[in-house]
């Protein structure tokens, strides 16, 4: 059962410091975002926003600092696991996998991580893709069939489909026309609030900036 506390954070980073060799990306990063909050991190390419997610979701070790889930420190391999099972990601290029199906797509984590059945997972992918305003007939499809805005959407389904507390967006709407992204951006919004779930967006688009952020860092 998952259990959030009333206006705490859901995630801190705390001092994180992070450098490859000579050169220091991170300098003490200190950020937080609550349940319902959506956090937008902006900020020139190479001054290490993706470095602060990836250190966020465990798959980088910060040199220093802590990553706080819950209130508990994230450290171990057991303890990030429990934060990724209540986390989803929208990954920059759409990072779907050109050998399955959208809806396989969707519901990877389902099938492969949870054990669900096929059957039922299919349904629960139509499910989800209705909420991104895709119709049952694209769950078939391969994602090479795809426009770019509905790669992005197949991927938001992917990233809600397991109603996390805490979702992460990275440049959600990068190699986007004006419209699509729009739309992107009211879809992320609207299924965010939905879901009740806390929100970290990295972005260089000020129009998503606008639409979407709580709180900018």
């Amino acid at each position: 059962m998952t259990v959030v506390r009333d206006n705490a954070p859901i995630l801190q980073l705390r001092g994180l410091r992070k450098a490859f060799g000579a050169k220091h990306v991170l300098h003490g990063v200190d950020l937080s975002v609550k349940p319902g909050e959506s956090l937008v991190v902006i900020g020139g390419s190479g001054t290490g926003k993706s470095v602060t997610i990836k250190c966020a979701l465990g798959l980088m070790s910060p040199d220093k600092g802590e990553v706080l889930f819950d209130g508990r420190a994230a450290t171990d391999a057991k303890s990030i696991e429990t934060m990724r099972r209540r986390t989803g990601m929208l990954f920059q290029g759409g990072a779907l996998f050109d050998s399955l199906t959208v809806w396989e797509n969707v519901a990877f984590a389902l099938i492969y991580r949870d054990g669900l059945n096929r059957a039922k997972a299919r349904q629960r992918a139509i499910e989800t893709l209705a909420k991104v305003r895709l119709g049952p007939s694209v769950a078939n499809l391969r994602t090479a069939e795809l426009s770019g805005g509905m790669q992005k959407r197949v991927g938001l389904a992917r990233a809600i489909i397991g109603a996390p507390d805490l979702i992460f967006f990275d440049e959600p709407t990068t190699g986007l026309d004006p419209i699509t992204a729009d739309a992107v951006n009211n879809l992320i919004v609207e299924q965010v609030k939905a879901l009740g779930a806390a929100a970290i967006t990295i972005t260089h688009d000020m129009a998503s900036v606008r639409k979407i952020a709580d709180e900018v860092a």
